[in-house]
This record gives structure tokens, sequence and C-alpha cells, in this order.
């Protein structure tokens, strides 16, 4: 072995350690699932109608693809979350809380999804077209566009289509703070949709 052979030979140990000692200075950052389930605040109905509402899977807007939470930068950007991200699909999260409100407002005589067999005098469905935090704003914000439908033999006759929004102000700029605002954003749009869909009970 010549002399630059084992000078080569002897340092290699040592920069293979430096870059160990720099690998294990990284911190671990887990990803955290938020649920996003707010908890229906509705005075249920004293005589609920005996209709049945049929809820169908809404469709997630062009933003809302996948499950990092969403944030508008102060210059009109998209930041969309790796570290923090939403346990379900937004759109399938918002399905099935619009469930849960519709069922705790009394309203009807009971609120099934796309997979049960019993027969629905009403269909809702439509599209959760935004949610997402502003924090050079202070608020987070949420749409839904939602379309109330009659069976019809094999089709559906509309009956009402309605873009609701709603917004909600943000205590900070930490994850925490942003899955709360839009939370509360999502819940002022669920208020709106049961007060919708309602008026055909």
């Amino acid at each position: 072995m010549t002399p630059i052979s084992r000078r080569l030979a002897l340092a290699a140990p040592l920069a293979l350690a430096g870059c160990g000692t720099v690998l294990s200075e990284q911190p671990y950052r887990p990803r955290t699932d938020w649920p996003l389930a707010p908890a229906p605040d509705l005075h249920p109905a004293s005589r609920p109608s005996r209709k049945v509402v049929k809820v169908h899977g809404l469709d997630a807007g062009p933003a809302l693809s996948d499950r990092g939470l969403i944030t508008l930068e102060a210059d009109g950007s998209i930041h969309r979350g790796y570290y923090n991200r939403w346990a379900t699909a937004p759109a399938d999260a918002a399905t099935a809380a619009l469930m849960t409100w519709l069922q705790a407002s009394g309203d009807f005589a009971a609120v099934v999804g796309d997979g049960s067999s019993v027969t629905s005098d009403l269909t809702v469905g439509g599209t959760l077209d935004t949610l997402l935090a502003a924090p050079a704003r202070g608020e987070a914000r949420a749409a839904l566009t939602l379309v109330v439908a009659k069976p019809v033999g094999i089709g559906e006759r509309p009956l009402a289509q309605k873009r609701l929004t709603a917004t909600a102000p943000l205590a900070g700029a930490a994850p925490a703070d942003l899955v709360a605002a839009q939370r509360a954003a999502l819940a002022g749009v669920l208020r709106q949709a049961v007060a919708l869909v309602a008026r055909f009970r």
C-alpha cells in the first residue's frame, strides 16, 4: 500500500464517523394525524319528520385531494403540511360529520349513507371546496357546495343547490391553532347545511 493509499484508508473511518454525527443531530419529527370531526351544537327538533335522508359521499375540491393541512400564505401561495395532516381525507371526514349533524338535528326519521338499502325521501351530496387556514388574515375558511335532491325513479330531481361558506378566528400559527380554527369553520358550514336540508323535512 502506498503512503497516499494508507492516508486515504485511515481518513475514511473518520469521515464516516463525521457523517454519522451530523445525521444523529437531526431531530426526528413524527407526523401528527388530526381528527376533523366538529361536534354538533344544535338544538334537536322536538317533532322530527318521517323522512329519510341519504347522504352521498362528498367530492373533494381540487386542493383537497390529500390529507395535508393547507395554509394560505401571505403572498397567496398554498402550503400543504407534511408533518401535520388530517386523520382521514377531508371530504370523507366532512361526509361523516354532515351525517352526524343531520342526525343530531332531530329533523328526520333517519339519516343513512350510500351503502344503505333503505329507501330515502331526500338525498344530499356535493363538494367540499375549501378547508384552509390563513394566518396572515387571522382566520380559517371552509366552503361546501351542497345539493339537495328528491329521488325520482332511477334518478334524482334537484331541489336546491347552494355554496355554503364560513370563517373562524385563528388564535395562532401552531398546528393545534390551525386545526381548531378549521374545525370551527367547518362547523359553521355544517350548521348552514343542516338548515338548508331542514327546509325540505
